[in-house]
């Protein structure tokens, strides 16, 4: 079983999934039960495709999953924003800029799986 709780993209993420669990019990009932949930589901699916990705050999197929949840969960934030369902505008700020982080972190992660040597094919699905 491989370890994933030292990894910074892994921290990062659950602290983000911890802060989505908090801020929406703030979101009106509206929202709390619509983009709520979508983000909710999404910060947790993004924990279990890292530790996915941690264990398995082929990782870049499994990060490329990771960049598609992350482009949705930020597609979610934004219409949170727009909705007008955070509290201020620096939840909304904290919340897209942790995403934008761990998007960098799988981005690195991505380029070092393709230089280890996986197969062409599967590191240059898009």
């Amino acid at each position: 079983m491989a370890q994933y709780e030292h990894l910074p993209i892994y921290k990062k993420a659950y602290d983000f999934a911890l802060y989505c669990e908090k801020i929406v019990r703030g979101f009106s009932r509206y929202h709390k039960y619509t983009l709520g949930t979508e983000l909710r589901q999404g910060s947790r699916q993004v924990i279990r495709l890292i530790r996915q990705a941690n264990s398995t050999r082929e990782r870049a197929q499994v990060l490329l999953q990771l960049r598609s949840k992350l482009e949705d969960l930020k597609l979610t934030i934004r219409l949170c924003k727009d909705l007008q369902a955070f509290a201020n505008f620096n939840s909304f700020q904290f919340a897209i800029n942790e995403v934008v982080d761990i998007s960098r972190q799988n981005e690195g992660w991505l380029r070092a799986a393709k230089k280890s040597g996986e197969p062409e094919s599967v590191a240059h699905q898009t």
